[in-house]
């Protein structure tokens, strides 16, 4: 039928056309330039990640593979506790962090008598207009830094449980997104109890890692006093990342490679925070899906579209330890968490491949 001969012809440019040669070349070249732009824009976000690392490094001397954690943490979307003494660099990381990337920062200091609207902000009225009107809080920025977090009362502390999970404010029954990226460190001081509220395991379970920066050498601590003897580094510091870099980074991130052993690794790692004898409650699936996600970022960083067992060895303490309650009779005797994750890592067979 000549009308179905000419639809074919019409419907496929290479069907019966002369051009046909031509436009197969075309075509090749447009997958090449693909490529090309492909090419360019990982290359693009991996050089980005790595002024990111080294902008921190320049001011957190020593604490390469607490500042790398903390970028893991932040490419893979989640939010970080950082527990520790006074004075070791709590505060100065998230400063730093806000003067690297060209985002909304906002600290807020958590003390007895912050109340939640002190956090997501209220609706005020407006005498003028007779309406009410929201002023928000200094949640809606995109790094958080919750100072002290732990002395605040629970009903303070649980104002950010769906801030971190779910993104956004519910305020007088109106619900609101945050902005994008949003990022939460929240630092607590471990060795002082007067005047603190235990966080409580819903709340410790919403944080991707807990890190501890601990103490430098000496040969690192004389560094520090000389960058500091005229003026901080801190103040010197200029943005590298801006907000359609850290969002590209994020989408990356979830487009690295996880294999089917890696993913039965996590699973059965996490599996066996359940069944030990000293451990009342095991990681929920938060943890493995916290596992999965901040391995990949962490493949990234490194320059790799893959994940490999490494990668998940060297990450698990950072993301469980916080996830397990220990039996009652254990819970403050000689054995640690920590100590427990490294029994679990020499017991779950490492795949090889």
């Amino acid at each position: 039928m000549p009308s179905g001969d000419s639809n074919t012809v019409s419907n496929n440019p290479l069907a019966g056309n002369p051009q046909g040669g031509e436009a197969t070349e075309m075509n090749t070249q447009t997958s090449t330039n693909e490529r090309k732009k492909t090419s360019s824009d990982v290359s693009h976000i991996l050089h980005s990640m790595q002024r990111l690392k080294d902008s921190l490094d320049g001011v957190l001397l020593g604490k390469s593979k607490q500042t790398g954690l903390v970028l893991c943490t932040l490419f893979a979307g989640g939010h970080i506790l950082v527990e520790d003494v006074p004075g070791v660099g709590k505060t100065l990381l998230a400063k730093a962090l806000s003067r690297s990337l060209d985002l909304d920062y906002k600290r807020i200091q958590f003390t007895p008598d912050l109340l939640p609207l002190d956090i997501t902000g209220t609706h005020i009225f407006n005498q003028k207009s007779g309406e009410f009107s929201f002023r928000p809080g200094p949640i809606f920025a995109n790094v958080i830094l919750a100072d002290e977090i732990n002395r605040a009362t629970p009903r303070t502390q649980s104002a950010l449980l769906e801030c971190m999970e779910e993104g956004q404010v519910t305020a007088d029954g109106t619900t609101m997104e945050l902005n994008r990226p949003f990022f939460v460190i929240a630092t607590q001081n471990p060795i002082e109890h007067q005047g603190t509220y235990h966080l409580p395991e819903a709340q410790l379970d919403r944080f991707l890692i807990r890190v501890s920066l601990g103490y430098v050498a000496p040969s690192v601590e004389i560094s520090i006093l000389e960058s500091q003897a005229q003026d901080h580094p801190v103040d010197r510091m200029e943005s590298v990342l801006n907000t359609e870099d850290l969002l590209a980074i994020q989408a990356a991130v979830k487009d690295v490679h996880v294999s089917d052993p890696i993913k039965e690794y996590i699973v059965s790692i996490v599996g066996a925070t359940r069944e030990l004898d000293e451990i009342a409650i095991g990681s929920s699936p938060r943890g493995s899906l916290g596992l999965y996600r901040i391995g990949q970022a962490q493949a990234l960083l490194n320059g790799r579209d893959f994940v490999t067992p490494q990668d998940i060895k060297d990450l698990v303490p950072a993301v469980l330890t916080h996830r397990l309650l220990l039996k009652p009779q254990l819970k403050y005797g000689e054995i640690t968490p920590e100590e427990l994750i490294q029994r679990i890592l020499g017991q779950v067979p490492v795949p090889v491949r």
